[in-house]
């Protein structure tokens, strides 16, 4: 990801450099001359451009936790490959300039440059007659500027929160959750049905399956787990998601075993094994107020309309038959609870009786009833007893039977017992949105202190990640202003730089609302870029409003009118790069596009709307801070 979106960053520097040698070229200066004299003027430039996009990614280098260990390789790969075009564009690219560039004999362009030159020169055109009269309504302008903070930071507020986006990896996972006292035959056949409804899918290429395996429950005999392998996207009709949709509608026939469906994901974030994606846990000391209230939560979540197969590993309704020993009878007939224990034991446990060796192996002899014998509890009358004298007595003599409930599993979390309820989302629905739902409801129901509850995996981390996204962005602009700050040696200009990034905001978040994405951690990636990619646009606009001022002695309007006009090429060029650069992401396909398509998204959609803007917002910005820059030296003056 970080190396496709360099392909657009690396070619900046050496594009404003190129592009400033050539206008020296163009004024008549000799190749050597040009490259000097185009280097000089815009080395600052350059290096100012470069290290405050070096800067915007200092926060997540220092970013901590499961997020900073996925992005500390993009953000180190940006930064290299952003320090090395630096230092290409202020050697390589000078020494090319004069060592290869010559006249050109004067002759007549194809069609391509002729149609590309045209359009430039119309750009050009438009967009200084369109300058004059921003520059003329200057408070209309500012007011243009003032109400895009207001919509980004609105935006940001309004938009769908998400962590990762939901990836179509072109595997399943599924789980299925039957009833508790069901037998281990009854299981297998249920089993074999739904495998073969699975099977029987065109876009399903293999599906395995077994019993046992464990549902977020432990390993108990009614759970059962399968993985499905989709067919190639080459040959596939549908989506994971469009395929589960399906397959739901299918299972949903099949009594007693309910089958819960998820795409694997390539980033799953802590959390145990469970039926949905995303899991919310309760824990306490006392396991029959936890069971209780984990049943009036399953209950509250099920009628949650923005939440899909909701299911929880709570494992208490299995059967289990009690045997009430009547032991004054027992004695009297000679048996002790250790004889009717080992009785018990040979007939239903597991017990080693002998060893066959042979040349090569040895095997154990384990003894038990057959299995005929162990399907119903009425097999305990046909036990017998070895007694004290050697007879053999009935167990039913001395005992009763009582059919009761047991947990099956009882699940601990840090030494606590637990019961996690997992959920997936509805389609249409946020993350954001559906754990602000689950908080608020589990508020408004009241649980005990005893009780405590929290999301886990998944979930969990989208929490703490929504709490520190505000932070990383302030950071990332604070970075930004204190190298800016250094540069220029400035507190003013700086925020006239930084005044871009607003209107990037806008242009992301409703990039992002059109294709119907969240603003997920990859988007917000997007949005850090953006930082150190729209602030170029004034950097190349201040820097040369400055150099004109102090060099040529002319007033601020006429500087920034004149640097517009002059960085209007490099500043297109750079922005296309960046855009282009972006692009493949934005419409990229197959395995894993899901992940990166948020960050194209917001790069693209930020660019072209912050590239409107700026270009007119940013010269009034400076007239006027350059304007109260004035006011304060004046009162210190006084």
């Amino acid at each position: 990801m970080a190396l496709t979106i360099a392909t657009g960053f690396v070619v900046d520097d050496a594009i404003v450099v190129l592009e400033n040698i050539t206008r020296y070229r163009e004024m008549g200066d000799s190749p050597l001359q040009a490259a000097l004299s185009g280097s000089k003027e815009i080395a600052f430039t350059v290096l100012s451009m470069s290290v405050s996009l070096v800067a915007v990614f200092i926060p997540i280098l220092l970013m901590g936790g499961m997020v900073g260990r996925l992005f500390r390789e993009f953000a180190v790969t940006l930064s290299a490959s952003i320090l090395v075009s630096l230092v290409i564009s202020l050697t390589v690219t000078p020494m090319m300039c004069a060592t290869i560039l010559r006249n050109e004999p004067v002759r007549s362009h194809g069609w391509l440059y002729r149609a590309s030159e045209g359009m430039f020169i119309w750009l050009h055109r438009h967009y200084e007659s369109s300058l004059r009269r921003a520059l003329r309504h200057r408070r209309i302008t500012l007011c243009i500027m003032l109400i895009t903070v207001v919509a980004s930071v609105t935006l940001f507020i309004a938009i769908p929160k998400g962590f990762f986006p939901e990836q179509d990896t072109g595997r399943i996972s599924g789980s299925i959750q039957a009833a508790q006292d069901i037998s281990y035959q009854s299981m297998r056949d249920k089993l074999q049905q739904i495998v073969s409804i699975i099977k029987a899918d065109p876009d399903v290429e293999y599906v395995i399956g077994f019993t046992g395996g464990g549902g977020g429950g432990g390993s108990t005999v009614n759970t059962g787990r399968m993985f499905i392998s989709l067919q190639p996207f080459t040959k596939r009709t549908a989506t994971s998601n469009q395929v589960i949709g399906r397959l739901r509608k299918k299972l949903a026939h099949i009594p007693g075993a309910p089958t819960f469906l998820q795409p694997v994901q390539d980033l799953r974030v802590g959390g145990r094994m469970s039926n949905a994606l995303y899991q919310y846990t309760l824990q306490g000391e006392n396991v029959g107020e936890l069971n209780s209230w984990g049943q009036k939560i399953l209950q509250k979540m099920r009628a949650m309309p923005e939440l899909a197969d909701v299911s929880s590993d709570q494992q208490n309704r299995g059967l289990e038959e009690d045997l009430l020993i009547d032991r004054p009878a027992a004695a009297r007939l000679g048996i002790n609870p250790q004889q009717i224990d080992e009785a018990l034991y040979d007939a239903f446990g597991q017990r080693q009786v002998s060893v066959i060796y042979t040349p090569l192996n040895q095997y154990h002899v384990v003894m038990e009833a057959a299995p005929q014998f162990w399907q119903q509890p009425e097999t305990l009358r046909d036990i017998f007893v070895l007694s004290s004298s050697g007879k053999m007595v009935p167990l039913a003599a001395f005992s009763s039977f009582r059919t009761g409930a047991s947990s099956l599993a009882v699940n601990h979390q840090s030494q606590f017992p637990a019961v996690t309820t997992s959920f997936n989302l509805a389609a249409g629905v946020s993350l954001g949105k559906a754990v602000a739902l689950v908080e608020e409801t589990t508020r408004q129901m009241g649980m005990p202190s005893t009780v405590r509850g929290k999301f886990a995996g998944t979930a969990q981390a989208f929490q703490s990640s929504l709490k520190t996204q505000p932070l990383l962005i302030l950071a990332a602009l604070i970075a930004v202003y204190i190298v800016l700050g250094i540069l220029y040696e400035s507190y003013v200009h700086p925020l006239t730089i930084l005044s871009t990034l607003p209107s990037a905001g806008v242009g992301a978040v409703a990039a992002l609302m059109v294709c119907g994405s969240d603003l997920n951690l990859i988007a917000i990636i997007g949005v850090i870029l953006l930082i150190g990619i729209v602030k170029k646009n004034g950097i190349m606009m201040v820097d040369f409003a400055l150099a004109l001022q102090r060099q040529e002695q002319k007033t601020p309007e006429e500087a920034m009118y004149k640097a517009c006009l002059l960085r209007f090429r490099p500043i297109m060029m750079t922005t296309m790069a960046a855009l282009l650069g972006a692009l493949p992401l934005a419409l990229g396909s197959g395995v894993g596009s899901e992940l990166r398509r948020p960050l194209g998204i917001s790069i693209v959609g930020g660019l072209l709307f912050s590239q409107m803007l700026t270009l007119y917002t940013t010269p009034v910005v400076y007239l006027y801070l350059d304007r109260f820059r004035g006011w304060v030296e004046r009162l210190r003056h006084r």
